[in-house]
């Protein structure tokens, strides 16, 4: 191993070392965060100065994302006039790894004031955001990975970890499911990877009775441009499907005058309208399919083509 590559492999060494110091001094304080930000109704509005400040913004980010409405507020501006940001219904999250930062203390002075809740995370129990705070969170003092001591490293992934327990917590606490997930991310990957079956669906599906005859089932086939149809009971349930291989392989004289279920595949592979999008096209994969039909108590409801989950960009 080089030398470059063994220091490379300290530095992690020591950011873990400074999360294993977060892991064992949690403690209520935590708990007591999380309450106090669920109960309120308005905004958990995240400030920090330096570095603390760039880790705010990502806590501040994975809040909104998952369902705790969020924004960063720069101290500097706060105190220019964007105080007026802040309402009694919203809580202070305040990153300061001294806890004496002095672009803070306007903000804080002004939270103080008006009744306003702070969470503060800060190493100095003692210091002025602590003494601020409804409550504090107090992160162990350790050393930075940076040789001098200096930069903020291992200090701030702590604030990070810190940030994302909140968010996970309150995630957990308010219920934030899929669906929800989904609604806060329609673009980008993670918005397609959300995509459920109902989302991509055609709901005007080639169908046929059993007792159909042939000439009619290509009429339906040709008529949806699917590729297949799905055979029903009379019931109207599925208990079949009619592919353009199922056509190839029973063609003969009377081909015409036969019935939908003397050609069709029984037991179909069939998906809900609550399937992930990528569920299904493992499903189309594993069986070397292009369609699948989308069923509710047995019923067709829709159908589902490779070529739409293309055109989705998931394939």
């Amino acid at each position: 191993m080089s030398e470059e590559l063994e220091y490379a492999k300290s530095i992690i060494k020591e950011e873990i070392a400074g999360l294993e110091a977060v892991y064992d001094s949690l403690d209520n304080r935590i708990i007591g965060a999380i309450k106090l930000l669920y109960e309120k109704k308005g905004h958990v509005i995240v400030s920090g100065m330096g570095k603390p400040g760039h880790i705010g913004r990502k806590i501040s980010a994975t809040l909104s994302s998952t369902g705790t409405p969020s924004f960063f507020l720069h101290p500097g501006e706060a105190s220019h006039g964007d105080l007026g940001e802040i309402s009694t219904n919203d809580v202070l999250l305040v990153l300061s790894l001294s806890g004496n930062t002095q672009e803070l203390i306007p903000m804080l002075s002004y939270a103080n004031r008006f009744g306003i809740d702070i969470v503060g995370v800060t190493s100095d129990p003692k210091s002025t955001l602590a003494q601020a705070s409804s409550v504090c969170i107090t992160m162990p003092k350790i050393r930075e990975a940076c040789p001098y001591n200096l930069a903020p490293t291992t200090t701030t992934t702590m604030m990070l970890v810190i940030g994302d327990i909140i968010a996970l917590c309150l995630l957990k606490r308010k219920e934030f499911n899929r669906e929800d997930f989904k609604n806060l991310h329609p673009g980008g990957a993670l918005g397609r990877r959300l995509l459920t079956v109902g989302d991509l669906m055609h709901s005007d599906i080639p169908a046929v009775q059993e007792q159909e005859l042939m000439k009619s089932v290509l009429l339906e086939m040709t008529t949806k441009a699917f590729g297949c149809a799905c055979v029903v009971n009379v019931h109207n349930k599925i208990i079949g499907i009619i592919t353009d291989g199922d056509l190839r392989r029973g063609i003969c004289s009377n081909f015409l005058e036969m019935k939908a279920s003397e050609i069709m595949t029984k037991n179909p592979k069939t998906v809900s309208k609550e399937m992930f999008v990528q569920e299904a096209i493992k499903i189309m994969n594993e069986y070397k399919i292009t369609s699948l039909f989308v069923t509710k108590n047995d019923f067709p409801c829709g159908i589902i083509h490779v070529h739409d989950c293309l055109r989705a960009g998931l394939v």
